[in-house]
């Protein structure tokens, strides 16, 4: 039986991956469930943990995997409910929200479409070099896809490390919050989360090392959302 706290946390974190693609910080779930500090969603996280409907991943730093979700929140694990590594919030770079095997009976190719800057903006996003295999359930929205290789540690907060592929769904538009692919005045591409402030657009980068850049909103030019994430150990 959980508690209304300890209910609410896994339904925020379940809502979250689902929506994003990615994962909420230990801060974000803070200002959810509306706690002073960190401590306590690390003492809601130990307990769902004890209920078994978490688990801390060996050997991965702050990952967890949901196990189960109650009936109030769509079933548990015997009724086909995939479990999802999540983040969390140790020291170490976090796995994607989202990583899995890629199955041989469900995957999809995608071009790969060169590499993305999670950091400075490099190079313009290039042609197609080759294709990378993804589980077909990355790209059941509508609109075409590509992958991209990341480079750069800015976005580690949100799950994305340096030399992770991320599935992009094309996209010229995006809400605030989203991940998206943004091209900087036409020639440099970066991976960030997007907000609109008035007649400027901000490009936050998921990592306290990184200011966020404030353009002018025709100097930005959206390229896609991010809708999953692949990791190679």
């Amino acid at each position: 039986m959980l508690t209304k706290k300890q209910l609410d946390l896994l339904e925020y974190i379940n809502k979250r991956v689902q929506r994003d693609g990615v994962p909420p910080s230990f801060d974000e779930m803070k200002d959810a469930l509306d706690l002073r500090s960190k401590s306590g969603i690390h003492r809601l996280i130990t307990a769902l943990e004890e209920r078994g409907f978490i688990r801390r991943l060996a050997h991965r730093a702050r990952a967890l995997e949901i196990i189960k979700l109650p009936e109030s929140l769509g079933g548990a694990a015997s009724h086909g409910f995939a479990a999802r590594v999540i983040d969390g919030d140790r020291p170490d770079s976090p796995p994607p929200a989202n990583a899995q095997p890629v199955s041989t009976v469900d995957a999809i190719e995608l071009p790969m479409m060169g590499r993305i800057a999670a950091g400075v903006p490099i190079e313009a996003i290039q042609h197609a070099s080759h294709n990378v295999a993804v589980p077909g359930s990355m790209v059941s929205g509508p609109g075409e896809h590509y992958a991209l290789e990341v480079k750069g540690d800015s976005m580690i907060d949100a799950g994305i490390n340096d030399g992770d592929i991320v599935v992009i769904r094309e996209a010229s538009t995006a809400d605030n919050g989203d991940i998206v692919v943004a091209l900087v005045e036409d020639q440099e591409a970066t991976l960030k989360r997007f907000f609109r402030r008035g007649n400027s657009i901000a490009l936050e980068a998921a990592n306290p090392a990184y200011e966020a850049r404030i353009l002018p909103q025709d100097k930005v030019k959206v390229q896609g959302r991010l809708v999953g994430l692949i990791r190679t150990y």
